[in-house]
């Protein structure tokens, strides 16, 4: 008898080597082959057969604000792993801040895992953080198996996680290349944010104004620099600057060994078209213009820019205020980031592997989730099953994520996802989800 005990059919299948009509076979949560897709069923094999709807590995979002224990009141892991499992998401990685305590010591690592024991939906990995007095926290946090550090280079808003000055950075990317880790960096430079006129109301505009993006260019030219010296290993958070593409291009060409991320909103809403007073736009870095929009795409398709995720960070709608510059900073779209950057992709005449490529195959492979990414055999058995023509209106309150407030509102996208897999079994179909089944992935070693 073969051992497959699962197959999964579509006309459309994204692999590695193209999108193909395939079958693929299962066997205890693991991919086993890539089949023809007429291939004939494996005796006592259960099929689906999922007709044109597309077949994704599942994505794997490496830059997600869960804020539990502390803050769950903003999010939580079940609801966050319910609204990823949703949007095809079948791994997160948690940010280390807005939580509390932070996951900033190997104590404060484990009171997260028992939050987040037996409430998630989907595999979650962990972030350490770096901060100025915990450099010899890194190497126990590296050795507990988070999947790296997060750092700022400028105040994070939330007191207890202090960002690094420049020794700061020094010392901490000093010892995290010790052990081989990896450093991934919010960027902007505290000095040009001093500089820049800061003005509280509901203007979108000033908003912008607080945050140039000369702060950006500056913070990444620095970091670029202490990672050529070390030889360490750094990634840009939430790029939004295109000005800082070339830096990082060079950068690479040099062999510097950095990669940079963008996300959902910069990628699909421009400063144009940001109300005044709606300050569920509000991030930081800021929503730019469209012309800079347009440099974020062409460095996707170039490669300057290696991935794409969502930098979901949600709070309580009395955090919205509609004063810009008191308001929460963060974009509330973890649900909704398969369809809008396939919604966007589509109108650039991108295609679903491409999409694949900068959520799923190129995020596993930042944080060594080798398991992950890809639909070919000896990965797990995650999938998202897509109807990449179908639309829908963006209603917060039909959203899975724990409180109604998101940039997207009113938002006709592209791209229903009808199914989620994980590890061959299905975790959400049709808006109704099966108990949790995800577990607390660690650094693979």
């Amino acid at each position: 008898m073969s051992e497959t005990e699962l197959v999964l059919r579509s006309t459309r299948v994204v692999t590695p080597e193209g999108t193909r009509a395939a079958s693929v076979a299962i066997a205890r949560g693991t991919i086993t082959a890539v089949l023809p897709h007429d291939e004939p069923l494996p005796e006592g094999a259960v099929l689906e057969d999922f007709g044109d709807d597309v077949l994704l590995p599942g994505l794997v979002d490496t830059h997600v604000h869960v804020n539990d224990p502390g803050r769950a009141e903003w999010e939580g892991f079940w609801t966050a792993t319910r609204a990823a499992a949703a949007g095809g998401i079948t791994t997160l990685v948690d940010m280390p801040l807005n939580s509390l305590p932070p996951t900033t010591t190997v104590d404060h690592l484990r009171t997260k895992r028992r939050a987040a024991a037996g409430r998630t939906h989907v595999d979650v990995g962990f972030w350490g953080g770096a901060l100025p007095d915990n450099v010899n926290d890194l190497r126990p946090l590296h050795e507990a198996g988070v999947l790296g550090f997060k750092a700022f280079l400028s105040p994070s808003g939330v007191d207890e996680f202090p960002h690094l000055d420049q020794d700061g950075l020094a010392r901490s990317l000093a010892e995290i290349a010790g052990f081989g880790g990896l450093l991934v960096v919010h960027a902007e430079d505290p000095r040009h944010l001093d500089a820049a006129p800061q003005r509280s109301g509901p203007r979108y505009a000033d908003f912008l104004a607080s945050r140039p993006r000369h702060a950006e260019d500056t913070a990444i030219a620095s970091l670029i620099d202490q990672a050529r010296r070390l030889d360490a290993r750094v990634h840009v958070l939430h790029l939004s600057s295109g000005d800082a593409l070339p830096l990082i291009a060079a950068a690479k060409a040099d062999g510097v060994r950095v990669t940079a991320e963008t996300c959902p909103h910069y990628l699909t809403l421009t400063a144009e078209e940001v109300p005044d007073g709606a300050s569920e736009f509000k991030c930081c870095p800021p929503i730019r213009e469209a012309a800079n929009q347009d440099l974020l795409w062409q460095a996707l398709a170039d490669g300057t820019v290696d991935c794409v995720v969502t930098d979901h960070s949600p709070s309580t709608a009395d955090l919205k205020t509609g004063d810009f510059a008191t308001a929460w900073g963060g974009i509330s779209g973890l649900q909704l980031s398969l369809a809008a950057v396939w919604t966007g992709a589509r109108g650039r005449g991108h295609g679903l592997a491409d999409v694949v490529h900068w959520m799923s195959t190129r995020t596993a492979a930042l944080v060594g989730l080798d398991r992950k990414g890809a639909v070919e055999a000896g990965r797990d058995a995650d999938f998202a099953v897509l109807a990449p023509d179908e639309t829908f209106t963006v209603d917060p309150a039909a959203l899975h994520h724990r409180n109604p407030v998101t940039a997207y509102t009113g938002r006709t996208l592209r791209g229903v996802v009808k199914s989620t897999w994980l590890r061959g079994e299905r975790i959400f179909h049709d808006g109704e989800f099966t108990e949790p089944k995800g577990r607390l992935l660690t650094r693979p070693r």
